[in-house]
């Protein structure tokens, strides 16, 4: 099983737009997270709420912003310990990098770490598994947003 989900979309949006989309609470929460704190700026804790609506519960993921650049760059780790700090060994690591493709925006998300992270293999392959699967269903939502393109899944 991959050890790094990574996966790209071709976003019929300029990249000051998507950069929105990706970072601006109110717009992640449309085809991410139901519920999104976050700010951009690195060290900042927050949190994702997903909730599973046919079974009523949630899962909270805690994020810690890693690093930004505007437009271009966005990092954070998640999947640590409540009262932990996300670092690597302990955490994964979410990148997302938005460039410029025409009049569009090419988005690649990269979460990687599911080596270090010291989970059962088990573990590790049930959440690549979920991972991939997942990515591929919000970034869609992502893509949608702004107009259909082809998506294309790297691993």
């Amino acid at each position: 099983m991959a050890k790094t989900i990574e996966q790209e979309i071709l976003i019929d949006a300029p990249v000051d737009v998507v950069w929105r989309a990706v970072t601006e609470p109110e717009q992640v929460s449309i085809w991410f997270s139901d519920e999104v704190d976050l700010e951009t700026k690195p060290g900042y804790e927050g949190a994702l709420t997903f909730t599973d609506h046919a079974t009523k519960h949630s899962h909270i993921a805690h994020i810690t912003v890693q690093s930004v650049e505007p437009e271009r760059f966005l990092s954070y780790r998640w999947e640590h310990e409540v009262g932990t700090v996300a670092a690597d060994g302990n955490s994964l690591l979410v990148e997302f990098t938005l460039t410029p493709e025409g009049e569009g925006t090419r988005l690649r998300v990269v979460e990687s770490g599911l080596e270090s992270i010291g989970w059962p293999q088990e573990r590790q392959d049930t959440h690549a598994e979920e991972h991939i699967e997942g990515w591929a269903i919000h970034l869609g939502r992502l893509r949608d947003m702004f107009g259909r393109q082809e998506a294309e899944q790297a691993s």
